[in-house]
């Protein structure tokens, strides 16, 4: 079993507004941070604004355009800030868990007209590596009671109320759809399941999108209920309180 570590925080300005900026080590592997980035006094709240995100560095570092996770990443941040209240959990999963070489191996087979399931699939992995138990973990040590989830993933859905979170709403999430990323936005929908914005949300679907039903994917990446969950351990020097 993985355990955290509460390792250091501080007040971190940004672009979005101030936020406080957590950040967590596992135990078993010091160079494994995860990061919390928070707005506002969260503790044993009800219905946070929560959004779990899986690092992109292909987007929000090189500025790809392949996907629309730098897209998401802003949004995010302006609707905490907006709301003065709430929290992002930043995941070190690239590439849906397959790691920066290997999504890089998959664009290299999407060049060559496959589409982002089936690049991991060839390459030998599921659709998508991604697990939520150092997310909830996260939020537990934050002391989260429950969640609103911006997200149009439904394994991320389901993996985090497995792995012990209540989410109490659904906030679509899409962003607005490009030349360069419009087909990879239709995949996610029609091969992962991914949820379609609801009229009046603030989130912009890529145009063309089926209905995606809440079970019509396995979720590859949720945790199994049983799974024992995460432990954190609080660094008392480094906590700000």
């Amino acid at each position: 079993m993985k355990s955290l570590t509460r390792y250091s925080e501080a007040a971190l300005p940004t672009s979005h507004g101030d936020f406080r900026v957590v950040v967590y080590r596992v135990d078993q592997n010091p160079n494994d941070e995860h990061v919390a980035m928070v707005r506002g006094d969260i503790r044993a709240r009800q219905d946070v604004l929560c959004r779990v995100h899986s690092e992109c560095f292909t987007g929000e570092v090189l500025g790809s355009l392949r996907c629309d996770c730098q897209e998401q990443l802003d949004l995010a941040l302006r609707r905490i800030a907006r709301e003065d209240s709430g929290v992002l959990v930043y995941l070190r999963q690239e590439g849906r868990g397959i790691g920066l070489g290997n999504k890089v191996r998959a664009y290299a087979l999407q060049d060559q007209g496959v589409d982002t399931v089936d690049a991991n699939l060839a390459l030998g992995f599921d659709a998508d590596l991604r697990t939520y138990e150092m997310a909830a973990a996260i939020l537990r040590d934050l002391s989260v009671d429950s969640v609103r989830l911006m997200t149009n993933n439904p394994a991320k859905l389901r993996g985090l109320e497995q792995a012990g979170i209540r989410v109490t709403s659904h906030v679509p999430h899409w962003v607005e759809a490009s030349a360069e990323n419009a087909d990879y936005l239709r995949v996610k929908q029609r091969r992962m399941g991914h949820l379609a914005a609801v009229s009046g949300s603030d989130s912009a679907a890529p145009a063309n999108r089926p209905d995606s039903p809440l079970d019509s994917m396995s979720p590859q990446g949720s945790t199994d209920r049983g799974r024992p969950a995460t432990n954190v351990t609080t660094l008392e020097k480094d906590a700000s309180g």
